[in-house]
């Protein structure tokens, strides 16, 4: 699968089990920094190994777009949108 900043993945192990997040940053080929606004915020991202998420097909296009144009995003934001779609499934 071809990993895409603004994409949703989730946790599959550890305290962040199940957790949604949002990719903020491809580090390399087996890590990424991922945010959710919460517990992760956009100024301190948490990097993890590709292996250790769920990758999904959404992927959130204003959120995508920010982070390409390198607009600041608020944590609010990512919060709001995680809760969203959340909400819709």
């Amino acid at each position: 699968m071809i990993v895409r900043v603004g994409q949703l993945v989730y946790s599959k192990a550890g305290r962040d089990k199940s957790k949604p997040f949002i990719v903020f940053e491809i580090l390399d080929g087996d890590h990424v920094k991922i945010v959710d606004g919460d517990l992760r915020k956009v100024k301190k991202p948490k990097k993890k190994k590709n292996k250790h998420l769920i990758f999904t097909l959404t992927i959130f296009e204003l959120i995508q777009q920010k982070i390409e144009r390198k607009v600041k995003i608020l944590d609010d934001e990512i919060r709001k949108t995680l809760e969203l779609k959340e909400r819709n499934l």
